[in-house]
């Protein structure tokens, strides 16, 4: 399994999870780009579990936190591309000590964090397409499925369903906004700040953006702006001048979204807008589309940052100390 990974572990985590005496609570606990991937899980399970609560956190302040309700109850969700971040790995023994139902997701099979859960999901990775083996695919399957195991949720079906259909429509979007992301890129190569802003199912992907794309891979200051939040403080920085990217999500949150853009086109001129709407992807999985949107977001804003890496002249690449240095 170390070249190819011949199976995901997918329907084994969830078979784990059904074969729990209760359960009460999920934690979702990873780092960086991991840890925006896992927020999807704690909304999806926020939005669709009756008796289920559900827990993100950073692998650090999982630890630091040391949660009191953290059981033989408790299904504890971790996740490390490399397999080797040393706290998610650590978070993973902790949780697994405590008596959790440990499940891992990673690209490296026989990995440290592989060895230190129960129960282990393994994922392709290609962040510029949309692949049913995709870890934001998974993730969505292995929440929607416990849930159907354990509460008899329909929605596990409808997003089963359409997941094949997401390929084509990827490759459809990215190539309708192939010229524009170049554009864009040449705009925006030499702005200090860009700013990214969502809410829902989507705000992790902004703020996934901003940390991981923008801050670690350009270089570029960035913050995440949660719609919901963008009154309470950030909108003061808006002016004419002012980049934001703004992704424009489905379902309740969409309001959100909404009452800030017509806020921000008003003062500001430097609006790259990308709309849920657009990937069809409602058409296809109905009320489940929340929960899949994420995924085209990711694969339509990697589009983005190449070619601004391109227009900027700084692989995606470079670091300057992450795996460099001690840290």
């Amino acid at each position: 399994m170390n070249d190819q990974v011949k199976k995901t572990g997918l329907e084994e985590a969830i078979t784990a999870v059904a074969a729990r005496e209760k359960v009460t609570e999920f934690y979702f606990v990873a780092c960086g780009g991991s840890n925006a991937l896992l927020m999807q899980g704690q909304y999806i399970m926020d939005r669709e579990a009756k008796g289920i609560a559900a827990y993100s956190y950073s692998s650090a302040e999982f630890l630091a936190r040391a949660p009191v309700r953290l059981g033989k109850n408790s299904v504890v969700v971790t996740c490390s591309h490399s397999g080797n971040t040393p706290e998610t790995i650590a978070a993973t023994r902790y949780a697994r000590e405590a008596g959790a139902l440990t499940i891992a997701f990673t690209h490296k099979p026989e990995s440290e964090l592989d060895e230190a859960a129960e129960q282990s999901i393994y994922y392709e990775f290609d962040p510029l397409s949309v692949g049913e083996k995709h870890n934001a695919i998974l993730l969505v399957q292995l929440v929607l499925g416990s849930l159907k195991e354990l509460e008899g949720n329909t929605k596990f079906d409808l997003a089963k369903k359409a997941i094949p259909t997401l390929h084509d429509k990827a490759e459809k979007v990215k190539a309708a906004h192939a010229e524009g992301a170049k554009a864009w890129a040449e705009s925006y190569k030499r702005e200090p700040v860009i700013y990214t802003m969502s809410s829902g199912s989507c705000y992790s992907i902004a703020y996934s953006f901003a940390i991981c794309l923008l801050q670690e891979m350009q270089w570029v200051n960035s913050a995440a702006i949660h719609s919901g939040e963008y009154f309470h403080g950030p909108f003061e920085i808006t002016d004419f001048d002012t980049p934001f990217i703004i992704l424009k999500t489905l379902a309740n949150s969409r309001k959100m979204d909404e009452r800030a853009l017509a806020f921000a086109e008003k003062y500001s001129k430097r609006l790259l807008v990308l709309d849920a709407k657009e990937f069809g992807v409602e058409e296809v999985a109905g009320e489940a589309a929340e929960y899949l949107v994420p995924i085209m977001f990711t694969a339509l804003l990697r589009t983005y940052a190449v070619a601004l890496s391109d227009s900027r002249g700084h692989p995606l690449s470079v670091r300057r100390y992450m795996w460099r240095m001690e840290y």
